[in-house]
């Protein structure tokens, strides 16, 4: 699996990682948990994101793998109100306490990285919540910190010095970063996780999609269906949801900027599935042009902005 530099952090991690969402809201079995995570593992890839809103998800990845803590880059996210900690969202207290919660969630002494979990750009600027977790940096729980966000929160990210990492949308449903995030994260060493690479399988029929991942794909399926294409039409033929899954990621994957496509998965099938799209590389360039044309047609057309989806 190809590694790519995480920025700043200097991190040397891998073009696909995994991410913990779905094993959280979706209520998976632990074995599973270990079963997926032990496999990709072995299969040499080596980010884990997770965030401390994916209800179950810190506290699964530590009992599956912190036996393999050397093994991989750790990234989690805090800065929400939760009622088990007390405090006020994105503030200093709440902020140092999900820190120290995650850590043994995740039975580890450190976070690769913490970022703060979406909030919005004056939260951001008031730096109450970053002045937290480069306090936590400071005591050796974090080594880097970063924000996860969309849009002129995420563009403004980037240019802070205290930023190591981004995580950001990024696919073909969600390109506006593209253009309005990604050049700033690479000019400022920034490294970016690509959060939804596949788009939350926009393709399929909304009522396939479980729990809160329906209202993710409704948007994203309106935004496909105006875009106007079929896998036929890009080159792809075959069964057309394996085809657009291979698009999307490696669209997601072929962005210059973007430093890992983080996908999660309850089904170890889909996780080899991943890897071999991945190892394929980049899309070609007309395919690329096609697909942001598309975007930009559709969105002119619908009269209205399509902003990142937070």
């Amino acid at each position: 699996m190809e590694k790519r530099t995480f920025g700043k952090t200097g991190f040397e991690v891998t073009a696909l990682g995994f991410g913990g969402g779905p094993v959280g809201f979706l209520g998976t079995e632990q074995a599973s948990v270990a079963t997926i995570l032990n496999l990709l593992l072995d299969r040499g890839i080596n980010l884990i994101d997770t965030a401390a809103a994916y209800q179950g998800s810190e506290a699964a990845i530590g009992a599956a793998v912190a036996s393999r803590r050397d093994e991989f880059v750790l990234v989690s996210k805090c800065g929400q109100k939760f009622d088990d900690i007390g405090g006020e969202a994105w503030t200093a207290e709440t902020v140092t306490k999900t820190v120290d919660r995650a850590l043994k969630r995740l039975k580890t002494n450190h976070l690769d990285v913490m970022l703060l979990h979406s909030c919005d750009l004056d939260t951001l600027k008031k730096g109450e919540a970053l002045g937290a977790l480069i306090e936590a940096r400071e005591a050796g729980k974090v080594r880097h910190v970063g924000y996860s966000g969309d849009n002129e929160a995420a563009a403004y990210a980037v240019t802070v010095p205290d930023i190591a990492v981004l995580e950001t949308s990024v696919n073909i449903c969600d390109q506006v970063n593209i253009d309005k995030v990604l050049p700033g994260a690479q000019q400022n060493g920034v490294g970016v996780l690509a959060k939804r690479p596949i788009a939350n399988a926009a393709w399929k029929d909304v009522g396939e999609q479980q729990g809160v991942y329906a209202n993710y794909s409704r948007t994203y399926a309106g935004r496909l269906a105006h875009m106007g294409l079929t896998p036929e039409a890009l080159g792809f033929g075959g069964d057309a949801g394996a085809a657009w899954t291979e698009i999307a990621l490696r669209f997601t994957l072929t962005q210059p900027g973007v430093t890992t496509a983080i996908v999660g998965s309850t089904n170890p099938a889909h996780v080899g599935r991943n890897l071999q799209i991945a190892e394929k590389g980049p899309l070609p360039a007309a395919t690329m042009e096609r697909l942001r044309e598309a975007f930009r047609n559709a969105e002119q057309a619908s009269g209205e902005t399509w902003p990142g989806q937070t």
